[in-house]
């Protein structure tokens, strides 16, 4: 039987403040406690409707309708850099970088994209809409837990790690002139003026920035962008759609980079 104070605790998570502050956030639905269960998190607790009655699981649920489980989840370690170094990022990965994506729907299904195509780590600007909010962990169906969403200065971090000679990649089989060129990776972004997807040399790793809801991708992370992408309607000349939605530009871009290397 769970105490008031313990009822309060939990409640408590649903607000960012909280989950900051004690580095916890909850997961609801049986499907996502039993990905929870089964990662490398630290489940503080988990709870069933059958152990704790309907009242109760009611009263420390965020959903209107609450679900049979739910758990409380201890956040991982925030992805750092010592001395102020880039982090080290493999120039055959696949990144993803997110510049003030705001929608929790979104984010949570961005998180899944990238599991679903074998992407382990995105890059977040800091306004990007927080990985741990209710909405997001419930839309990511259990990739939250295989994703690692590291939060930085996003144009700092984009800039330091950008190869500017965008005919040159770690791909291409160049003889790189030091360690630290050898680290550096290709920044693909997506813009309505951008190089048509399907008829673009694409690498196999670097850094693909997908932008805000509202506005794109800012002028600061753009600059940092050394290759431009499209992803054109069908036919060409087709009056369609002002645009796509950013989880799926983000889907569609990932499939077309994954598709080039199988």
């Amino acid at each position: 039987m769970l105490t008031k104070n313990e009822i309060k605790e939990i409640k408590a998570l649903g607000q960012k403040k909280f989950r900051d502050e004690r580095r916890l956030f909850v997961v609801e639905g049986e499907k996502l406690v039993a990905e929870a269960l089964q990662s490398d998190f630290d489940v503080v607790a988990h709870y069933h409707v059958d152990d704790i009655g309907a009242e109760t699981m009611a009263r420390i649920s965020q959903l209107t309708h609450p679900s049979p489980a739910l758990a409380v989840v201890r956040m991982p370690q925030p992805e750092t850099a010592d001395d102020g170094a880039p982090l080290a990022l493999d120039p055959e990965e696949l990144v993803l970088a997110l510049d003030g994506i705001r929608d929790p729907g979104n984010l949570g299904t961005i998180i899944r994209i990238a599991d679903w195509f074998g992407i382990r780590r995105i890059l977040a600007s800091e306004d990007t809409v927080e990985a741990y909010n209710p909405k997001v962990v419930q839309a990511t169906m259990g990739a939250i837990f295989r994703v690692r969403i590291h939060y930085c200065d996003l144009k700092r971090e984009v800039e330091r790690m950008v190869f500017r000679d965008a005919s040159i990649s770690s791909a291409s089989g160049t003889k790189y002139q030091s360690e630290t060129e050898r680290q550096r990776m290709i920044v693909y972004g997506t813009f309505l003026d951008g190089d048509n997807i399907y008829q673009t040399r694409l690498t196999k790793g670097g850094i693909i920035v997908m932008g805000s809801e509202a506005n794109g991708i800012s002028p600061e992370v753009a600059a940092a962008v050394t290759q431009k992408l499209y992803i054109p309607p069908f036919p060409a000349d087709a009056h369609t759609s002002e645009s796509l939605n950013v989880a799926v530009a983000t889907a569609i871009t990932v499939a077309e980079f994954r598709r080039r290397t199988i």
